[in-house]
């Protein structure tokens, strides 16, 4: 049980942190860097993927709808909304949607794609400079 006296600081305690730069600032980037893995060859590979361009991976289609990093004074952290389709192999087939939604490079378990042949992990945001 919170003290009458301390429950009337609580709102501006609120205020206080929220103002106060305790939370982090978002970046915004161009193209998410992901890594695609092929379980059944074991292929693994580097996609750059520029935001709403769909990128294929063997039968998925990526497609990185958001993306955003930490500035480097915060602790690291990227995030990519991503939309993936599975065109599968028979082109009569319609295609099935087989995930969407955040993927965070720190905690790639927390959001993860299911799928029986293909994995993809969020490496980094970054922006649309040679450099970046």
């Amino acid at each position: 049980m919170i003290r009458p006296e301390l429950r009337a600081l609580f709102p501006g305690l609120v205020i206080l942190l929220a103002s106060s730069g305790a939370h982090a600032d978002w970046i915004e980037g161009e193209r998410a860097r992901l890594q695609a893995l092929d379980k059944i060859t074991a292929r693994i590979s580097t996609l750059e993927v520029p935001i709403d361009t769909p990128v294929q991976f063997g039968t998925l289609s990526v497609t990185v709808r958001r993306c955003a990093y930490h500035p480097p004074e915060e602790p690291p952290e990227d995030a990519a909304f991503l939309q993936v389709v599975d065109n599968g192999y028979d082109s009569s087939a319609a295609p099935r949607d087989v995930f969407g939604g955040w993927m965070f490079s720190s905690s790639p378990a927390v959001s993860a794609m299911e799928h029986p042949v293909y994995d993809i992990t969020l490496l980094s945001c970054k922006p649309d400079t040679p450099d970046g």
